[in-house]
């Protein structure tokens, strides 16, 4: 089932789309039903151009012409026996309006009208292709009303008769259908031939009337191929009833030929002129005043007439305009021409012979499809210009009116003149990021190491907390950077807060209470990590103590004990290895060990601020401090020999809370003790 919205809306012109809107807005003002019929439907459903809009409404519209022509109809004739009325809109569209009835026919030719529904009017009427309707009202709009299955007679393109005594009721059928089948190319079928025969033996087609001659007489100037038509008539003998004085003899056949090719240049170039007044002017352009008098007489309708004689009056004043400064450019005379009178315009481009008139014309149809092509979509794209933006259509004529008149040399031109049109850019768009899964490090053996490494990391950062808080060094600093080391992130797994230490050179004031570890694991010596430590600004004395008791309880020495007692300048040399350091895949840099010289003559031991260095090495491995023989030869008997290396590492919680305490005890009680002595 085709969609016969979608046809009303493309095989329509503008101007009949309009006259159709127009006309069922006056039908639903009165309350009136309304529905497109006859040949404007066939047309329609076959594929052919729609010459005129045939409108049935269930009322007379001679009673409401003048609601019609407030609507911008133009009443060029009515027949007030069938209630019809024949308009043209706006100068294009040719409408016929009467109302649905049904007809009975006592003599040939000679029919009596009653009113009735829409289904009785499609039954009366000559051919089962013209008995189809389309609803035109409010809820069946599109509505296809079929009562005779005129479709199929369609698609086989056969005429047939809708009753059995089609042409003997009315004559001027017969004439209908050799205008058709010539206009068609149709054949009639085969009951509806032998019954078209039998009239015409007959002679019937004396019967008809002078407004069906009339009437007849002027759609052979609306056919598309008027001379061809004309000619069928002329074979069938229906020419000699309708008008014996016109035929093809008194046509000028040469002149309708050059017609119809300026037609067709001027549709190709957009423009729709109605050829019917420039087709009558050459249909008679041979026939003699006189009968050319008694034709007009004939024709119920004024309008091909008025236009066929305002015909070289137009055409002056278009060629006035496209002569003046005004139309100098091609977008003007493009203006200028979709303007004026389309027929006009026609025979203009037919009866113009001047240089001037035709190369005007002929920049007309160039350089119009020429800037259409122009039109750069990519570019509009890429600004954002789409067909959905308001003002899409202007924009295309304007570019389209620049590209004719040669305003729009490059690329940068095109993006200034289409700027104004050109939509905001969208925000961007917001990216969500999703938090990284943590991995765990896993050993060859397939077990998971996040755990033990976050516990190390722990003890290791209470240990330095502990010997920091001895040595009187906030703590603060030191196990913040344990914790945010970027090593100690990537070791463990969720909610470990420290896994590693990064090593880090620190200043110390004072080392008079730094706690020395000397103990280490059996065959680590590769993974020690060494600290290093920047120029002390004051060095506190150091005492010495016997460690012959305490490494044998594999306890940690405290250095910088004994050597105050006799209030002798006491010198530590404290030699510091090279520090490697690992923290987020940092490059390893090494620094040279410094040595450096401390002595200090005080009845009191000055505190001391000593930062810790911690190697990023596992927190489990010990870390030693080894005395330079250096030093040893320096200082004398005030030197303090080095530790053993094989000395027994203390277990991890020993050495990370008890030594420290201890070491802290005896070194406030010996100061408590010098106090005493110095008062």
């Amino acid at each position: 089932m085709p969609d016969y919205i979608q046809l009303l809306e493309s095989k329509l012109s503008p101007n009949q789309k309009q006259a159709l809107n127009a006309m069922t807005d006056v039908a639903r003002a009165r309350g009136i039903t309304v529905f497109l019929t006859g040949g404007a439907v066939r047309d329609i459903v076959s594929g052919a151009s729609v010459r005129d809009l045939d409108i049935t409404v269930q009322a007379n519209p001679l009673k409401f012409k003048k609601d019609l022509e407030k609507a911008g109809f133009a009443i060029t004739g009515e027949h007030e026996p069938s209630q019809t009325v024949y308009l043209r809109f706006d100068k294009q569209a040719r409408v016929e309006i009467s109302a649905s009835r049904t007809e009975n026919f006592p003599k040939p030719a000679r029919p009596e009208y009653k009113p009735a529904g829409i289904l009785e009017d499609l039954r009366r009427r000559d051919f089962t292709a013209n008995a189809m309707a389309l609803s035109l009202n409010e809820g069946s709009w599109g509505l296809m009303l079929d009562p005779l299955n005129g479709m199929a007679d369609i698609s086989s393109r056969q005429l047939r008769l809708v009753g059995n005594y089609g042409f003997l009721e009315d004559p001027v059928r017969m004439v209908r259908a050799t205008r058709l089948i010539s206009r068609t190319g149709w054949e009639m079928e085969e009951r509806t031939k032998a019954r078209y025969d039998n009239a015409k033996s007959e002679g019937v087609i004396s019967a008809i009337t002078a407004v069906q001659r009339g009437y007849e007489l002027e759609e052979i100037a609306y056919e598309e191929e008027p001379l061809q038509v004309m000619k069928a008539l002329e074979t069938e003998g229906w020419m000699e009833h309708l008008s014996p004085a016109w035929n093809s003899r008194s046509v000028d056949a040469q002149g309708l030929e050059r017609l119809h090719e300026r037609l067709v240049q001027l549709l190709m170039a957009g423009l729709h002129p109605d050829p019917s007044a420039a087709q009558f002017r050459l249909l008679t352009a041979k026939l003699s005043s006189s009968h050319l008098a008694a034709l007009k007489r004939l024709f119920v309708r004024s309008d091909l007439l008025k236009q066929a004689q305002a015909l070289d009056e137009d055409a002056k004043k278009i060629l006035q305009q496209i002569s003046a400064k005004d139309a100098a450019k091609p977008s003007q005379l493009w203006k200028l021409l979709h303007s004026a009178k389309q027929d006009a315009v026609l025979w203009l481009f037919f009866t113009g012979k001047g240089v001037t008139i035709q190369n005007r014309f002929e920049n007309f149809f160039t350089k119009w499809p020429e800037a259409r092509q122009k039109i750069p979509n990519a570019i509009l794209q890429d600004m954002r210009i789409l067909p959905d933006v308001e003002g899409y259509a202007e924009l295309l004529d304007k570019l389209t009116f620049a590209f004719m008149d040669g305003e729009l040399p490059n690329e940068e031109a095109i993006r200034k003149f289409a700027e104004p049109y050109s939509p905001p850019a969208p925000p961007p768009p917001v990216i969500v990021r999703r938090a990284r899964a943590v991995k765990r490090v896993v050993d060859p053996k397939g077990k998971a190491k996040g755990k033990k490494a976050a516990k190390k990391a722990e003890e290791a950062a209470e240990e330095i907390s502990l010997a920091a808080e001895a040595n009187g060094v906030a703590p603060g600093p030191v196990a913040e950077l344990a914790a945010a080391s970027p090593t100690a992130k990537a070791a463990g797994g969720k909610g470990a807060s420290a896994k590693t230490v990064v090593a880090e050179p620190l200043a110390a004031k004072s080392v008079s209470k730094a706690p020395t570890k000397v103990a280490e694991k059996p065959g680590a010596s590769k993974q020690v990590a060494k600290a290093e430590a920047l120029p002390a600004k004051a060095a506190a004395p150091e005492k010495k103590k016997p460690e012959s008791s305490k490494l044998a309880a594999g306890k940690p020495v405290a250095k910088g004990a004994s050597g105050a007692k006799n209030g002798s300048k006491s010198t530590t040399v404290i030699k510091t290895a090279k520090v490697t350091k690992k923290a987020n895949g940092a490059v390893k840099s090494g620094a040279k060990a410094s040595h450096t010289e401390a002595t200090s003559r005080t009845k009191k031991p000055a505190k001391s601020s000593a930062r810790t260095h911690v190697s990023a090495k596992p927190a489990h491995k010990a870390v030693t401090r080894k005395t330079s023989a250096f030093s040893a030869k320096k200082v004398g008997k005030h030197a303090v020999k080095p530790a053993a290396k094989k000395a027994t590492a203390p277990s991890r919680k020993k050495s990370s809370t008890k030594p420290v305490m201890k070491s802290k005890g005896k070194a406030s009680a010996k100061t408590s003790g010098k106090k005493k002595s110095g008062r």
